[in-house]
């Protein structure tokens, strides 16, 4: 009949702390706004853009060997995979807590009374406690854990989307710059010959000394622009060396035609980033672990329950003899709390107001993703319109230069107009050149905009 009543009472007690939500698991806050936060380019699609590799996107095999470096050795990278093995270890640490704890409190000691002879005693016992976790106080505490594990791995994620989005970018910066430098060297042997011309009309009297000021002036910007490349291309070595983790270097480059940009590409439907953008992800973990933050702290209203024992030998006892005795001990304990100045109550509304903070700032953190993923998209289609039409421009005026080179043969035009016609087509070469370089940074914008995909 006891046992029975001990059960009823069992059944009922984890009965009470069901009802009260403390063992109830995470579930998504069904109010979560998803529809829209793309605005209106949202997409269904088997596979998205947020599901490829980076492998898959960036094929020039010198970026993808800084990449992979990167990945090894960047400083953040390495931080945040250890902050990963801490929260491993924390989580561990959780589990274990539901196994018994197990410890040898050896002692002995020496005493004499009276003048008799000195007696030697000791204790070799084996002890043990466990915390029975009735009202889900381990439960909890394992469960936030987890999802601060799962918080971290997210975080990682997220360090070396950025890393690869970095390294990419500074990589593709690098081959704008040698581009644009290439480009400078033509326009200045341009810019010599042109005021090598012009000094000869002038000397011939065909030309005023204020034009030959110009021509001057505008070789001059020339120059220090070209000084201005050289200073960036060094900047930019220099920042791809910090991201390895690495010696100042010089980093080669196989321009941006290297990069193969995609024909056409899904971006997918909102639910996706909850799912695979990794800021999101945190989010939602870090609501996850004040939901059983807050679980741990209904918990602390009720008794905690901890059994215990001991089994060993021991000579100490009203006769020291030897050899020792068989000794074996169990305790069991319930700790009730009942007054504790409001600390428990107090304890209890800071989780609920941290679970809370931690819901608005999910819905935040979503809305503010699909912004992103909503710029990055639009400004990747201006880009990409633009390098088109200043790649029509450069093209027009290529073939312009090679119809004004079969005039000049023909003595219809003069040869400064011809070397006017050779300046318009470096100037919108060094557009195209832009213009190619913003349409990839942008689409590497979009890609981390979107999770950086599957790392």
């Amino acid at each position: 009949m006891k046992k029975i009543s001990l059960s009823i009472v069992y059944i009922f007690t984890l009965f009470v702390a069901t009802s009260c939500g403390i063992y109830s698991k995470y579930e998504r806050p069904s109010t979560l706004v998803t529809d829209g936060v793309y605005g209106d380019i949202a997409q269904q699609s088997d596979t998205t853009l947020a599901q490829l590799s980076w492998q898959s996107l960036f094929t020039d095999s010198i970026l993808q060997s800084l990449i992979e470096r990167s990945l090894i050795c960047n400083s953040d990278v390495r931080i945040a995979h250890l902050r990963v093995e801490q929260a491993e270890a924390s989580f561990m640490a959780s589990r274990l807590a539901f196994i018994p704890s197990v410890g040898v409190p050896l002692q002995g000691g020496l005493s004499q009374y009276g003048g008799a002879a000195i007696g030697a005693t000791y204790a070799l016992p084996v002890s043990a406690s466990w915390q029975v976790d009735l009202f889900g106080a381990l439960h909890n505490a394992k469960q936030r854990s987890k999802a601060l594990l799962q918080q971290s791995r997210s975080y990682e994620q997220a360090v070396k989307a950025s890393v690869i989005a970095s390294v990419a970018t500074q990589y593709y910066t690098l081959a704008m710059l040698s581009a644009q430098d290439s480009i400078s060297t033509q326009a200045i042997l341009l810019s010599e010959e042109t005021l090598r011309v012009m000094q000869l009309l002038y000397q011939a009297g065909q030309y005023h000394e204020a034009a030959l000021l110009q021509i001057e002036a505008n070789h001059n910007r020339i120059v220090a622009s070209r000084l201005e490349i050289a200073l960036a291309i060094q900047q930019t070595q220099n920042n791809l060396s910090l991201l390895l983790a690495d010696t100042l270097q010089s980093i080669p480059s196989s321009g941006l035609e290297s990069f193969a940009m995609p024909s056409e590409f899904a971006i997918g439907i909102p639910l996706q980033l909850l799912s695979l953008r990794p800021d999101v992800q945190m989010a939602e973990y870090h609501l996850a672990a004040s939901f059983y933050a807050t679980n741990a702290a209904r918990s602390a209203f009720y008794p905690s329950v901890n059994l215990g024992g001991l089994v060993g030998w021991t000579n100490i006892s009203g006769v020291i003899t030897n050899p020792g005795s068989l000794l074996w001990e169990v305790l069991g304990g319930i700790t009730q709390p009942i007054f504790q100045n409001g600390k428990l109550k107090a304890q209890l509304r800071i989780a609920k107001s941290q679970q809370e903070e931690a819901k608005i700032m999910f819905q935040q953190t979503l809305l503010q993703a699909g912004v992103e993923v909503n710029n990055a998209y639009c400004q990747h289609q201006i880009y990409s319109q633009q390098s088109e039409q200043y790649l029509q421009q450069r093209e027009t005026l290529q073939r312009s230069l090679t119809a004004m080179q079969l005039l000049m043969q023909g003595g219809a035009i003069t040869y400064l107009e011809l070397l006017s016609a050779q300046n318009n087509l470096l100037d919108a070469q060094l557009l195209a050149v832009s213009s190619q370089y913003n349409e990839i940074i942008s689409f590497i914008s979009l890609y981390q905009a979107l999770g950086g995909g599957v790392l």
